[in-house]
């Protein structure tokens, strides 16, 4: 149990030390190329960020541990939402000034219900991996047209996040080592991760399923939360909320669909994560809508919202783990007490919006 907790601390460490070294070189190489900085923050460090959930979906699938592939995608983005958003509200409300951001939200419940679509018939295969692909082609090409019509606010609080760029080959080639040392660190990390958590699943009868829902997708999400709570604290709050949109769609769109793409045989879905996970990062997902289209931002409570649907998520995959009578308890207060609890509080939060006029931010 000591070998395994090691390799899970050891795998987390490189792998958020990889993910800080891709983002800088990768962010500092884009600069040299003449890239925007709105672009850089929405598609390259987005990539950069979700690195960590690539290496442990790829190394768990290509082992036969999809479930941890899956698990880690699914869980990364539910933790994403519910705990990171949550958190970087707490800290500072969330205000969206740009509308590239606020065209995504709808496109990752389009594109989550798209991923649930796909793998309704209990496997992602390398079609279905090529469609998830292709849609991040296209989601790259329309954020760059997009991010041209931004205003010169979004533009301006994107680039004070990045350093300038490299001005000599030294520079350049600094950049580049920070890239492939990134890289080496994620490959490494990813292995003793996965390793690390097989090897706890299997001590304590854990499915590989929860080890990739809790464990991994946590872990894997360390460079969002220190990205976005960073931005959150900055005042920078169009890149706390862009990270996670941006890490979300990069997830599933090119995680999950690389990984099914590589993987020879695909990645077998579980039946629990297509009746259950999968619709749980839909709603949390879908949450966001009413909050960003009601007032352009995730108030105090709002994100203190967010935080007790995450716990109360948590607690029920771990009274699951151990087969807890208390299980089937939560699960039916959260379905028939908290889900329309939650509806009726967005109802009204949309209501008193309507009433008062939308709060525009300023452009």
């Amino acid at each position: 149990m000591l070998l395994a907790v090691g390799l899970i601390l050891v795998g987390l460490v490189a792998l958020v030390l990889g993910g800080e070294l891709l983002v800088r070189g990768a962010s500092a190489l884009a600069a040299f190329l003449g890239v925007s900085p709105l672009i850089i923050g929405l598609t390259v460090v987005a990539f950069g960020t979700s690195a960590p959930e690539l290496a442990v979906s790829l190394k768990a699938g290509l082992t036969g541990q999809a479930d941890i592939s899956v698990g880690n995608v699914v869980g990364s983005n539910i933790f994403n939402i519910l705990f990171i958003l949550g958190i970087s509200a707490l800290v500072a409300p969330l205000v969206v000034h740009s509308q590239l951001i606020r065209r995504e939200l709808p496109l990752m419940v389009i594109v989550s219900l798209v991923t649930w679509g796909l793998a309704f018939n209990g496997t992602l295969g390398r079609i279905e991996g090529l469609v998830l692909v292709a849609g991040l082609v296209v989601y790259v090409i329309w954020s760059v047209i997009e991010s041209r019509r931004e205003s010169a606010a979004v533009v301006e609080e994107f680039a004070e996040e990045f350093d300038k760029p490299p001005r000599t080959k030294w520079g350049l080639a600094l950049q580049l080592l920070w890239i492939v040392l990134g890289l080496i660190a994620l490959a490494v990390g990813s292995r003793w991760l996965v390793d690390g958590a097989v090897m706890i699943a299997r001590q304590m009868g854990m499915s590989e399923l929860l080890i990739g829902l809790t464990i991994v997708a946590v872990g894997t999400s360390l460079p969002e939360v220190v990205a976005s709570i960073a931005a959150s604290l900055k005042g920078e709050r169009d890149i706390a909320v862009g990270n996670v949109v941006g890490s979300n769609l990069f997830n599933l769109m090119c995680v999950l669909g690389m990984t099914a793409v590589i993987v020879p045989d695909g990645v077998p879905v579980a039946s629990s994560a297509v009746w259950q996970e999968i619709p749980v990062m839909i709603a949390a997902s879908a949450i966001c809508l009413p909050i960003f289209f009601t007032g352009y931002r995730i108030d105090r409570w709002e994100g203190g919202l967010f935080l007790a649907w995450y716990v109360l998520y948590t607690v029920y995959l771990v009274l699951v783990a151990i087969e807890s009578p208390l299980a089937s308890t939560v699960g039916v207060v959260a379905l028939f007490g908290g889900v329309p609890l939650t509806v009726l509080i967005l109802l009204a939060s949309l209501a008193f919006a309507r009433s008062s006029g939308p709060e525009m931010p300023d452009e």
